[in-house]
């Protein structure tokens, strides 16, 4: 870092804003200096989730550790969907109704396959090609960013 000295402190305070604001990335600039700091995260649909209380507190480190080299792989498949705009993205078109698409469904070029709500306005997003869906790498109602992964269509 070229000389110039970081206070570990406030290094841990904006990581720890990261993760009370479910931000991916947070970025302070004061006169000559700059700390960015960022995080990955990668969301995996689960057909079964356990009673609270029942998992460990390090189960979330150790899932997330264990998935970055799957999320990299994600990264350069060619069937990949990301967001074109910053939001949250919804996979069905309200609360308590049915997903646009699940796991294992095939679609059809031009089909809906989820919503980005941004500034009160919900896009469709829809499949650029026909084909299967293979993964959802988001959760309804959690919160995107432009360029992240969404779904891969295989």
């Amino acid at each position: 870092m070229s000389g110039v000295q970081f206070d570990a402190a406030a290094i841990r305070e904006l990581a720890k804003i990261l993760r009370e604001t479910d931000l991916t990335e947070i970025e302070l600039v004061e006169k000559d200096s700059r700390i960015r700091v960022a995080r990955q995260i990668t969301v995996t649909q689960v057909a079964h989730l356990p009673a609270a209380g029942a998992a460990p507190a390090a189960a979330p480190a150790a899932a997330v550790a264990a998935a970055v080299p799957e999320a990299v792989s994600d990264a350069a498949h060619p069937g990949l969907i990301t967001s074109p705009m910053v939001g949250v993205a919804y996979l069905s078109p309200e609360p308590g109704a049915a997903a646009f698409v699940t796991v294992g469904a095939k679609v059809s070029q031009g089909q809906t396959l989820m919503l980005i709500e941004a500034m009160k306005t919900f896009n469709q997003i829809r499949a650029p090609r026909a084909g299967t869906v293979t993964r959802i790498l988001v959760e309804g109602g959690s919160p995107v960013e432009y360029g992240e992964p969404l779904m891969i269509i295989e």
